[in-house]
């Protein structure tokens, strides 16, 4: 008997909230116009759109070998390494987390942290890249070229190595095919000549 009153208790409870819940929606005013054209401008604006369909082909599992060069007449150094990129929030944002070897003796294995994303309203392209071998975030802004399938952004970071706060680079990310992909990053001397410093052979892994 106490469960056919329970029964019949939550079943009178539950439709009582219904018919609340459906005369508060009644009862809701509908939204200012100004206000609802605001918003599906903000939903424009701030949702992937062709802008965004650029940074799917850098997505994957990747191996890479890294070049890089400390002045124009010297000699590359190298390293290899895994990159995990993947698309964030909806497709906003592309995320690469990056491992590889030490780049010397008794440094810890390298690891990074990069995204990558178009904002909409400055019509641009922007990255933010940082890693633990220093305490500076790289930050940079560009454009991409469809037909050349090729991302070319520039910017400034700190630089432990050679005591500059706001070290310029430029650089070029290019789509080879759906399995390949290069980057290539630029800088220039204290004389203003400008040298490759970085160069990566990105091959997309198809068994990691």
């Amino acid at each position: 008997m106490k469960r056919v009153v329970l029964h019949l208790t939550l079943v009178v409870g539950l439709s009582a909230v219904g018919m609340g819940s459906g005369r508060a929606e009644e009862a809701a005013p509908a939204m200012d116009p100004a206000m609802e054209a605001a918003m599906a401008k903000m939903e424009e604006l701030g949702g992937p759109g062709e802008g965004h369909k650029a940074l799917e082909p850098f997505t994957g599992t990747w191996t890479y070998t890294l070049r890089w060069w400390m002045a124009p007449d010297a000699a590359p150094q190298e390293m290899t390494g895994t990159a995990i990129n993947s698309l964030i929030f909806g497709g906003r944002f592309l995320k690469q987390e990056i491992a590889g070897a030490a780049m010397a003796e008794g440094q810890l294995p390298f690891e990074g942290l990069g995204v990558t994303g178009y904002d909409n309203m400055r019509k641009e392209y922007q990255s933010v890249w940082f890693d633990n071998m220093s305490t500076g975030m790289m930050r940079g802004t560009g454009t991409f070229d469809a037909a050349a399938k090729t991302m070319t952004e520039q910017g400034d970071f700190s630089c432990p190595m050679t005591g500059e706060t706001h070290r310029k680079f430029r650089a070029v990310w290019k789509v080879v095919d759906d399995s390949r992909s290069t980057y290539e990053s630029y800088m220039s001397t204290p004389e203003g000549q400008e040298f490759k410093a970085m160069e990566i052979h990105y091959t997309r892994a198809a068994n990691l």
